[in-house]
């Protein structure tokens, strides 16, 4: 009779709790290094059938490194698992990886599809980029406030510009460029930074065939198309192209009980990242994008409807569904298919 394992996974320590024949047989703690706790479960339970653990920070890795020592690692929805973990009178490690063992021995659980490690490295690659970004337009803006209580304004530039400006207005002013100056060159090294895991996207883009298709829609450039392939990794993990927007969190909420029945705001659930790519993308094609096509026209009748963040919301949600099958037909984006 095989053996129930449930890790409740954090930054020093893991408690693990075994079970068999719905019974606890042990449990104990273990340093949050996979292959000691490979070494751990071996021990107290040889005939091992699942090893279940939430997500959280470390549950790529912990996935990864337990598949690589061969154990059936498995990890399921940390909203999921709460509910039943919710119902223990005190909340404690222990606890926590003793449901988690209960409910890798009943099964009652959803698995959560644990991206690949090529995925993974290009998803961190435009987590950072974006990041370094941001801080750097944080910065710029920072320069802009402070300069402004003396009496400078920047005038609206980009790159090279902003910098050669903000050096000359601060000529002559000696103290306050002592201020400032730190603070420009923390902007310069962090967009230097950036522009070079840029160009790493882009060359990466470029040698993938994934990537290549998808850029071929208007308004989809390296950073939407190579974050969306990363997310989807194989097409066949959906059946229906329409469940992409769902998953993405494109779709509106539905709240019905007896006689009420309404359709609320968006769900915002899945990547929150992808999803604003997305929702970029589509604003680019109902405002600038000078291809036609058939998504463009049905995005503009809508907005006449609905407005503009509605339909650039639908747009998006369409832009999902579409992107997807051309990733599981291969084709390039069709302008003039509806």
């Amino acid at each position: 009779m095989g053996e129930y394992i449930g890790l409740d996974v954090s930054l020093k320590e893991t408690a693990v709790s075994v079970r068999r024949a719905g019974k606890r047989i042990w449990r104990g703690k273990c340093p949050s290094d996979p292959r000691l706790l490979a070494e751990v479960i071996r021990q107290r339970a040889p005939e091992v059938e699942r090893v279940v653990f939430e997500t959280g920070p470390l549950s790529v890795w912990f996935y990864h490194a337990l598949t690589a020592e061969g154990l059936p690692a498995i990890c399921i929805d940390a909203r999921h698992a709460k509910a039943a973990l919710d119902m223990a009178p005190n909340k404690t490690d222990a606890n926590d990886a003793d449901g988690l063992a209960h409910l890798a021995e009943v099964g009652f659980f959803r698995e959560v599809r644990v991206k690949g490690y090529d995925s993974m490295l290009m998803r961190t690659l435009v987590a950072a980029r974006t990041k370094l970004v941001r801080i750097s337009t944080e910065l710029s803006n920072q320069i802009r406030g402070l300069m402004k209580t003396f009496g400078l304004l920047v005038p609206s530039s980009k790159g090279g510009k902003f910098e050669e400006h903000v050096r000359r207005l601060l000529a002559g002013k000696e103290e306050l460029a002592r201020v400032i100056l730190p603070i420009l060159e923390a902007w310069r090294g962090l967009r230097l930074r950036a522009a070079e895991l840029g160009r790493q996207l882009l060359s990466a883009a470029r040698q993938s065939q994934a990537c290549q298709l998808l850029m071929s829609i208007p308004g989809v450039g390296a950073v939407t198309a190579t974050s969306f392939a990363t997310a989807i990794e194989d097409p066949a993990n959906f059946s229906k192209s329409r469940s992409v927007g769902a998953w993405l969190g494109l779709t509106t909420r539905r709240y019905q009980s007896g006689e009420v029945d309404y359709d609320g705001h968006i769900s915002r659930r899945g990547d929150a990242h992808i999803r604003g790519l997305l929702y970029e993308a589509a604003t680019v094609i109902l405002t600038r994008a000078q291809a036609d096509s058939a998504l463009r026209s049905w995005g503009l009748k809508l907005r006449e409807k609905l407005g503009f963040k509605r339909a650039a919301v639908a747009v998006a949600r369409k832009l999902a569904v579409i992107m997807h099958a051309m990733l599981k037909s291969g084709e390039p984006f069709n302008r003039t298919a509806a």
